[in-house]
């Protein structure tokens, strides 16, 4: 600590000015000076240690402030069509009738969105979110569902025909009554008992997909 008094600094350059009452005593010792002190008297030198130290810190200061940035990533981002403004918004929005059909709408954004007898036949929705949205009456045949979040949804009289949920999310009130279920792959999507038991009695068919049986992977008994 008694030699870092001994730093100043001018204009945009680091001098060490030796005090030889803090350098070692013997020759030999002072050759192995730490901080390679200058014994020169009345000279200012640069040390390489603190130009190392110093490249060092900014280095990981830089590479800290960095790998901060990637993770702080602002949520509406993290779904496409999450708005709140512009074309192709599809969150918060009345999307009742609308043809999406066939699109890749892959982590796509329809929370709380009003979804009445929209058309997403054989549209690839991987990871999209649908939560607490209003999908009554529309048509989710042969789309790829995997992943996907129902959670409060209402999914009732919904055509799930073939359509592969591997993955999805269906916690909360999420109600499936009167939906068209033949075909469809719920493996590993997790079901309240009642919903599950609800299904189980209209499941039927294979999904021509995954070839896994509809009851099989609602774990009918």
């Amino acid at each position: 600590m008694a030699i870092l008094s001994n730093v100043s600094f001018s204009r945009s350059n680091v001098y060490l000015k030796p005090s030889l009452s803090h350098l070692p005593s013997s020759p030999s010792s002072r050759h192995h000076c730490l901080i390679r002190c200058s014994l020169q008297e009345g000279k200012e030198v640069v040390s390489p240690l603190v130009w190392s130290l110093g490249e060092e810190v900014s280095k990981r200061s830089l590479l800290a402030l960095v790998s901060a940035s990637l993770f702080v990533v602002d949520p509406a981002l993290a779904f496409k069509g999450g708005g709140p403004y512009g074309q192709g918004v599809t969150r918060g929005q009345d999307l009742s009738g609308k043809d999406f059909s066939g699109q890749t709408l892959i982590r796509q954004d329809f929370k709380t969105s009003i979804l009445r007898q929209a058309n997403f036949k054989g549209a690839k929705l991987l990871g999209a979110s649908f939560f607490d949205a209003d999908l009554t009456g529309a048509d989710l045949s042969e789309t790829d569902l995997r992943g996907a979040d129902f959670s409060l949804a209402n999914v009732t009289k919904v055509n799930l025909t073939n359509a592969n949920l591997e993955g999805a999310t269906a916690t909360g009130n999420t109600s499936f009554k009167g939906s068209n279920i033949t075909g469809a792959d719920f493996t590993d999507v997790p079901l309240r008992d009642d919903q599950r038991e609800y299904l189980c009695k209209i499941a039927d068919g294979v999904n021509a997909t995954t070839g896994n049986a509809t009851r099989d992977t609602l774990l009918c008994n």
